[in-house]
């Protein structure tokens, strides 16, 4: 983090050293390499970290009592001490008194990432309230990126993210991955504690980078953050303080009027897996996914495609969207996957559809081109005079009767499928099944067809399916508040962000009531 002699920014952390993991600088801005990229930080003035001013003496007369400030960080502090000083003062009071929304904008994002760095910390053994750290570092923004080119929830530097397994290229960067870049903030984190044996110096050089902080220790012969306190970099100096307070704050900061009013959670979600060139927007358009929906539940996609040499990647979308997604994926994926020829028919790309699946080796019905040429309804004939044909796979839904005997890997290996697959379309727990039960198996099967007929097939899909969407939005789709309903509820039913539905209807605040008609769609 980088301190002008008035100005700190918060969460621009790590300053361009090679050894440190982020790097936030000072103003954020957005990737532009392209038309086709995904705009990777939110322009709200809210999401950005706020700059604070130059920790200074504090008055005669803080508003916040030192003797409280100092009782309440000995009830919290766990494994990482939590010591009062007159820094640590400053920014809590910055953080009620000037920065109140942003304090409120990381109470309503805690839900949403703490169970997730909760549960990565207890797996590697680290205190838990190091999820904290990660709120000066990003704002909870899983798409922040700096001008130095750190970014993520952890603030990685490229270099420093590939050291720890996120993988970054043009399409890809996934260290605006929440919970692979939660993964490898663990690793160094437990990386530099083990080159410290303490939780301040570990946290000072997660800012500064472990060679400062050495150099530090040399320099004043310092053993502790505090004996070393006024050689490290004005930045460093700020940020374990900086971790102090926002503990404190997440803790108490009710105690000081601030609450949360539209809190985040996770999108529920399931998975779908990716092969070879697809275009989002187009999916999202044709599988009636919100792209903005899709872009949160996805934010290592720095691109609005994913290229021909994607393999295996696992796309999330929202649990609402799913069964129509699964019901009508062999036309989605045809209009999001297929390339247009030079007389507008519409054909697989061969070398991308082959193994596109949904939920394993369940492989979508993609078209694949083996030996297609310039079609057209009237002109699909070889030289010799016969018709071109195209080969293409399909999923052929097939039911299996369980016998005594069998259990899913067994059946799984039959068919050719995987076991996840096999459980998950059938709702299995725990692979328990029984005789006599039925089992639903998607099965591909490889079929010849003329050309024409594909070719005719898909336009007429294709207006059938643009027919639909015109239908769709020519009528109004409404909601009857139910006793329980939230707007949050609500909007996850629908596929909606809460800022639509409340437009939509115009609501102000949050305040639904049981028999209200709520607008989903016009």
């Amino acid at each position: 983090m980088r301190i002008s002699k008035r100005v700190l920014w918060l969460g621009a952390m790590c300053a361009g050293f090679w050894n440190t993991p982020g790097g936030a600088m000072v103003p954020q801005e957005s990737l532009t390499s392209g038309q086709d990229t995904v705009e990777t930080i939110a322009q709200d003035e809210n999401d950005l970290m706020p700059s604070l001013p130059e920790v200074e003496e504090i008055g005669a007369n803080p508003a916040v009592p030192e003797e409280l400030l100092k009782e309440r960080f000995a009830k919290l502090e766990k494994s990482i001490p939590l010591t009062y000083h007159k820094s640590s003062h400053e920014f809590v009071e910055y953080f009620i008194y000037k920065k109140a929304k942003f304090t409120q904008t990381m109470m309503e994002r805690m839900p949403l990432y703490f169970p997730l760095f909760e549960k990565a910390l207890a797996k590697h053994g680290l205190p838990t309230e190091l999820k904290y750290l990660s709120m000066i570092e990003s704002g909870l923004n899983p798409t922040v990126i700096s001008h130095a080119r750190a970014g993520g929830l952890w603030q990685f530097m490229p270099a420093t993210g590939r050291e720890f397994g996120l993988y970054q290229d043009k399409y890809i960067d996934e260290r605006f991955e929440p919970a692979k870049a939660t993964e490898a903030a663990c690793l160094y984190l437990k990386q530099l504690y083990n080159i410290f044996g303490d939780w301040e110096l570990a946290l000072a050089s997660y800012n500064t980078g472990p060679g400062n902080v050495k150099r530090a220790m040399r320099r004043s012969r310092g053993t502790t953050f505090w004996t070393i306190y006024n050689v490290l970099p004005r930045e460093t100096r700020s940020y374990v303080p900086q971790y102090v307070a926002m503990n404190y704050m997440m803790n108490y900061g009710y105690d000081h009027g601030i609450f949360p009013e539209n809190t985040e959670f996770q999108i529920p979600n399931d998975t779908i897996h990716i092969n070879g060139y697809i275009d989002l927007a187009t999916f999202c358009n044709n599988a009636s996914i919100d792209f903005e929906v899709l872009k949160k539940l996805n934010p290592q996609i720095t691109k609005t495609v994913l290229p021909d040499q994607t393999r295996d990647f696992v796309l999330k979308v929202p649990s609402v969207q799913f069964t129509y997604l699964m019901s009508n994926r062999a036309s989605i994926m045809d209009s999001c996957t297929r390339k247009y020829l030079s007389s507008g028919v519409m054909v697989a790309k061969a070398d991308s559809t082959k193994t596109d699946s949904l939920g394993g080796n369940g492989s979508f019905p993609y078209v694949l081109a083996s030996n297609v040429q310039n079609v057209s309804d009237d002109e699909s004939y070889d030289e010799d005079g016969e018709e071109d044909v195209i080969q293409r796979s399909r999923t052929k839904r097939v039911s299996y009767t369980v016998r005594r005997g069998d259990n899913v890997a067994g059946i799984a290996r039959k068919y050719g499928i995987s076991v996840v697959s096999l459980r998950k379309w059938n709702h299995i727990r725990r692979n328990n099944i029984r005789r006599g039960q039925r089992l639903v198996i998607y099965k591909e099967v490889k079929e010849t067809v003329p050309a024409t007929r594909i070719a005719v097939k898909a336009r007429q899909q294709q207006d059938e399916e643009q027919l639909a969407k015109q239908q769709r939005h020519t009528r109004k789709r409404y909601h009857t508040v139910q006793k329980g309903d939230t707007l949050w509820i609500i909007s996850q039913r629908y596929g909606l962000e809460i800022g639509q539905l409340k437009k939509r209807n115009k609501i102000r605040g949050n305040s639904i009531k049981p028999g209200q008609k709520l607008i989903i769609s016009t």
